[in-house]
């Protein structure tokens, strides 16, 4: 029996190794012997044909977002790999574990100006944690190694690999194929912290009288929550988080205030931030978004800033100090010098607090969710998806009017990966086929997506992916005829001179339709509860087309926009 394997086989073979299950990607010419291995082998991996390498890449993030395993994607050269950079870039600057794959011209032709041919290791470069471009079929193995190992240890982020045509047919010692299991899933050998900086951080803590946790991504991708929850209790600390950690804990946990900042915060959460005498950053970078642009907290009050990424800890804040190291880890060894020391039992009042801002942030949003204005109130859309939802459901969220209002106003009461959104770069046309990605990772949750008819435009196509492959995945679309988010901005920023941001309205419902959904038009709030808990139930893909109000007219919870 031979001892050797061809590169594509090579490729296939260290997937397997590595624990893959699901690929995400699009075929073309420079691919073809990786599909044939794919075809020819035993190897338990289901392969996703998308309409869009872009798709792929969402694909990819999501499903790593609700599995912990490292997303796949893969794509063609030329067009292919400039297509699948958007889902590479996200889920990088995400903290999100991906290995995106994209054929290449061969070796052989490189300089003589073959079709599709540019410099994928240049282009890949500044999006990705790691990447190359093969040389050798000797080093597949080696590089499939080196692409998981990076995209899983340390900060977790996307890796590239350029995998030549020739080499995919040439041969290689099948001896070379061995994979690290641990690699396949991140957060992979996770570092703790230094406990000097233990000792101080606890210092700091135990000195303040209102601190206050804000957590990011970093807490839901380390599996930080009972760490979070148990450490914020003995200190009677209330819990914030950003957008991408909404999740971090329930929110019906007696310290939960919801997500802060300038894109779903609000008023009463605006004021948790601005009481506390110590903010607590973990699993953050304390950006922009989080911070209101360094408003909240203001310049002056002390923070302690801990995340796996030293580069982000100092950035944006001075800090009073700091722990480098796995959210959970640190967490952990913070809760445990506390516990030394007998910094128990603290009552600050925060639970009776907190739900009194609850109850005030609620008050406006329950009165729109019951408003039978015409065009629909947003408000009422969530109400009823958060009426139909079960407990384990997922939502992913596109920018414009969906992010902002289900950051702010949408409740999920367990902890863990249940919002989903794309919060590095904000693209639009993400929530319909990471939907996809994230059925496959969470095949018993229901899956919501919801989209601005802008996002539904970039993404229609992936439509014919859900159907062909029977995911019961709900679609809602916010149809309103315009680019909602910019269309705000120029009302707020430019006095209202709306320029190039109205399209015309599309019939989403008749598209999807015909793509072989079940779907419905609401222009009655009155009917939109019954009209959601139906299409929720359904046992197929539904798409449910919402007639609604303008984003820039709405109630929207974007800091900048309010009055």
């Amino acid at each position: 029996m031979s001892n050797e394997v061809t590169g594509a086989e090579a490729a296939v073979r260290m997937l397997q190794q590595h624990g893959v299950k699901h690929v995400f990607g699009l075929c073309g010419d420079t691919s073809l012997p990786f599909y044939d291995a794919l075809a020819r082998l035993d190897h338990g991996i289901d392969h996703v044909l998308t309409r869009d390498e872009r798709s792929a890449g969402y694909m990819a993030d999501a499903y790593a977002r609700v599995t912990g395993r490292v997303g796949v994607c893969e794509g063609p050269s030329g067009g292919g790999a400039t297509y699948i950079l958007p889902g590479v870039v996200e889920a990088n600057e995400s903290s999100i574990a991906m290995v995106s794959i994209t054929s290449d011209v061969p070796v052989t032709a490189r300089g003589r100006y073959p079709l599709t041919a540019l410099d994928q290791k240049a282009l890949f470069a500044p999006l990705t944690k790691w990447n190359t471009v093969v040389d050798e079929v000797g080093l597949i193995p080696h590089v499939f190694r080196t692409a998981f190992r990076a995209a899983t240890t340390g900060r977790p982020g996307a890796t590239h690999i350029g995998l030549p045509y020739d080499l995919q047919k040439q041969t290689l010692d099948a001896a070379d194929l061995w994979a690290t299991a641990a690699h396949g899933r991140f957060p992979a050998f996770r570092t703790g912290p230094d406990p000097d900086a233990v000792r101080v951080c606890a210092d700091a803590v135990l000195g303040a009288r209102a601190p206050v946790f804000v957590c990011g991504g970093g807490i839901v991708i380390s599996g930080a929550s009972e760490a979070l929850s148990a450490l914020a209790t003995i200190l009677d600390a209330p819990i914030a988080s950003t957008v991408s950690g909404h999740g971090a804990i329930a929110d019906d946990h007696p310290l939960a205030v919801g997500v802060v900042g300038a894109n779903g915060g609000t008023d009463e959460t605006r004021d948790v931030i601005t009481a506390a005498d110590l903010v607590i950053f973990i699993g953050c970078r304390a950006g922009s978004t989080t911070t209101e642009h360094g408003t909240a907290p203001m310049r002056g009050v002390p923070v302690v800033h801990i995340d796996v990424d030293p580069m982000v800890v100092g950035a944006n804040y001075p800090v009073a100090a700091a722990m480098v190291g796995d959210a959970r880890l640190c967490l952990e060894a913070l809760l445990r010098e506390i516990e030394a020391r007998g910094g128990t039992g603290r009552d600050n009042g925060s639970a009776q607090r907190l739900a009194e801002l609850r109850r005030a942030k609620r008050r406006l949003f329950d009165v729109l969710a019951h408003s039978t204005d015409r065009p629909i109130r947003p408000e009422r859309v969530l109400a009823a998806i958060q009426a139909a939802l079960p407990p384990d459901g997922i939502i992913v969220a596109d920018p414009g009017t969906p992010c902002p209002y289900f950051s702010g106003f949408f409740d999920f009461n367990t902890a863990g990966r249940r919002f989903i959104t794309n919060r590095a770069h904000g693209a639009l046309g993400f929530s319909l086929p990471a939907s996809i990605g994230a059925v496959y990772g969470a095949p018993n949750a229901k899956v919501v997506a919801v989209m601005g008819d802008g996002s539904f435009g970039f993404a229609v196509g992936e439509l014919e992916t859900v159907v062909r492959k029977g995911l019961p995945i709900t679609f809602v679309v916010f149809s309103n005829a315009s680019y909602g988010w910019i269309k705000a901005s120029q009302k707020s920023g430019y006095g209202g001179r709306f320029f190039s941001v109205d399209f015309t309205r599309t019939d989403h419902a008749r598209i999807a339709q015909a793509y072989g959904l079940k779907t419905w038009t609401v222009t009655d709030p009155l009917d939109m509860h019954g009209v959601m808990a139906a299409a929720i139930a359904h046992d197929g893909p539904t798409l449910v087309d919402v007639i609604a109000q303008p984003l820039e007219e709405s109630a929207v919870p974007v800091s900048r926009w309010m009055g």
